[in-house]
């Protein structure tokens, strides 16, 4: 179940708006996002400090970790409905926990969104070293979009 992050300052909201995501792995490819989600929902460029990204054995996707120099680029969605968020929970499956992050916007601004972090018990399926989205795009898109044929079969609504 989804629940925000502890690093957020006492004060602020428990979970940020119910139409942001960050994304920092597959999901950064507009076409993907869209299927999986089942919305074209817009994205902007987004960096979350404090985490890096690391390659998941035997796949062409990233886990996300807590990192204390690490920092991620990716794409910040907003638009995002329940039904959406309830697919992509769908996508990302037991490996990782929807939590709410706080991540760098282009301009400085900084706001809270969903983000999909690789859970600890599953930690050692992650190999050293960075997963780069250019490498993804060159070589494993293609693959990764043979294998998860299944994004149509998500629930909707």
């Amino acid at each position: 179940m989804p629940h925000a992050n502890a690093d957020l300052p006492p004060g602020r909201p428990a979970g940020p708006p119910m139409d942001r995501c960050f994304a920092y792995g597959s999901l950064m490819c507009p076409d993907i996002m869209s299927r999986v989600s089942g919305l074209a929902v817009p994205g902007e460029p987004a960096t979350l400090a404090g985490h890096a990204r690391h390659p998941v054995a035997h796949e062409d996707y990233p886990g996300l970790v807590a990192a204390p120099c690490g920092r991620v680029e990716g794409v910040l969605y907003r638009g995002l409905d329940a039904a959406a968020l309830a697919r992509l929970d769908a996508f990302e499956g037991e490996m990782y926990e929807r939590r709410a992050l706080r991540v760098n916007l282009v301009g400085g601004e900084v706001v809270t969104a969903w983000c999909y972090v690789f859970r600890e018990r599953y930690r050692d399926r992650l190999l050293p070293g960075d997963w780069r989205f250019d490498h993804f795009l060159a070589v494993g898109r293609a693959r990764f979009l043979a294998r998860y044929v299944g994004f149509n079969a998500l629930p909707s609504e």
